[in-house]
């Protein structure tokens, strides 16, 4: 699965990138060669390997270049398929990818904290890129999807009628979510993600129904559950691959 990690790496820093400093570019390419970086680092340098960073490099590029385009134009659709094809794919070739090692095996055989004590760097990598998708990348997922099923129109964003702006904290309070329900699964006690999930639907319910029409409270509450579990499928997705 180092292949995937890798992606999933690199989609993490772009994301992050764009969402301290939006600038064009930039960050897409400093999440292409941060995933290359680090697959060579871990000893991924195969004939294999170094074929799939490229592509994996360029799968990171597109990300960025096809996000920025689909919430400018409407075609918030594009970056969803091109991250489905890349996750199926990166699946099916999985078996073929190299094993990861160097200095993250070295790191990892030093036993540095008591948590990642008996976890191999494969692992540990995969662990890593899973974390970094749940911050910046789990809000581009779900603007996306909001975006394409026509809950919210990207070229209101940020105007009166977005809802993101109606209710507030969304936006911090996601990537809070999906890091927390990461963590139970790991820890084996997925089933407490349920406190989470009733959590928030108590604290947003008075703030859907203070909303003057009816109209209004109706858009609110779609793009509350849409982005919600639009939300909570990132962190599930992520476990079911370090469940591989």
């Amino acid at each position: 699965m180092s292949w995937i990690a890798l992606l999933l790496v690199g989609l993490g820093i772009a994301d992050l990138g764009h969402s301290i400093r939006p600038v064009r570019v930039v960050p897409e390419c400093v999440g292409a060669a941060s995933a290359v970086l680090v697959g060579v680092l871990c000893g991924l340098t195969g004939l294999r390997d170094v074929l799939a960073l490229v592509v994996i490099a360029a799968v990171v590029v597109a990300w960025g270049i096809t996000v920025r385009e689909g919430f400018g134009r409407d075609r918030a659709s594009i970056p969803l398929l091109l991250l489905a094809a890349a996750l199926v794919t990166g699946v099916l070739v999985a078996p073929a990818a190299g094993v990861s090692g160097g200095w993250l095996h070295d790191w990892l055989a030093r036993d540095p904290l008591p948590v990642l004590d008996g976890l191999d760097a494969d692992r540990a990598l995969l662990l890593l890129g899973a974390f970094l998708v749940q911050l910046s990348t789990g809000n581009v997922i779900v603007r996306l999807v909001l975006a394409a099923t026509g809950t919210v129109h990207p070229a209101k964003a940020g105007g009166v009628d977005d809802p993101a702006t109606q209710l507030k904290g969304g936006r911090l309070l996601g990537p809070l979510e999906r890091v927390f329900i990461l963590g139970l699964g790991l820890a084996g006690h997925l089933t407490a993600a349920s406190i989470v999930v009733a959590a928030k639907g108590l604290l947003r319910f008075p703030e859907l129904q203070s909303k003057p029409d009816q109209d209004r409270i109706h858009r609110l509450t779609e793009y509350f559950l849409v982005g919600s579990f639009v939300s909570w499928l990132v962190p599930l997705t992520s476990l079911v691959l370090l469940a591989r």
